[in-house]
């Protein structure tokens, strides 16, 4: 009966990191998503070790498959909000690659 607690904790747990994240991106403070991340992937690592173990009961089945729901909207919301925060570092980098070459190429103006 422990471990189906936990396991229902875990997901929890989960749910509140993952929300964590949705809300910080949001307001675009990214410095706090990889520890968030972090710690979301040491959940699930705990999670694929109980879970095998351990049938759940309906209602504690179905709470966290509401947990699941919630965390794939977040999920969802995390990468649509960092995803393009990405491509503008990648295109920035890819700006400063060329320029660097380009210094290579011709001798930088100092």
């Amino acid at each position: 009966m422990a471990v189906r607690s936990e396991i229902v904790h875990c997901y929890s747990e989960l749910a509140a990191r993952v929300s964590l994240m949705a809300e910080l991106a949001r307001e675009k403070d990214w410095g706090r998503l990889p520890e968030l991340e972090a710690q979301c992937a040491a959940l699930v690592e705990r999670l694929k070790a109980l879970q095998p173990h351990e049938s759940l009961e309906p209602a504690q089945f179905d709470a966290i498959r509401r947990l699941i729901a919630r965390i794939r909207l977040d999920q969802d919301e995390v990468c649509d909000l960092v995803k393009p925060q990405i491509e503008e570092l990648v295109a920035r980098m890819s700006a400063l690659s060329q320029r660097k070459t380009l210094g290579k190429a011709y001798g930088s103006r100092h």
